[in-house]
């Protein structure tokens, strides 16, 4: 996979109490992902932006919700989350990446 494609498969972290919760108890971290983004493209993204071995990668789709404007009914855009499981021992570390 080559380097561009790397920093458009991740857009970011997601944070949340869930996510949070995640990343101390099981190793799990969450992450906003491209929509057409495959869960091996996820996998290589992570382990070469940070340097770290996954162990498994779960995707779902984030359906956009419907809300209420003054100009009518609007839609949020769907977006797709994965969770990226680390392999014991590993640790991701989002203040310093493999780039640096």
């Amino acid at each position: 996979m080559n380097q561009e494609r790397v920093f458009k498969v991740l857009l970011g972290p997601h944070i949340s109490e869930k996510a949070t919760r995640l990343a101390d108890t099981q190793n799990q971290f969450v992450f906003k992902v491209a929509t057409d983004a495959t869960k091996l493209e996820v996998k290589k993204a992570v382990e070469s932006l940070f340097s770290v071995k996954v162990a498994r990668v779960t995707t779902l789709n984030v359906q956009g919700k419907t809300k209420r404007t003054a100009r009518g009914l609007g839609k949020r855009n769907d977006w797709k989350k994965a969770y990226v499981a680390l392999q014991p021992g590993q640790d991701l570390d989002f203040t310093s990446t493999a780039a640096e």
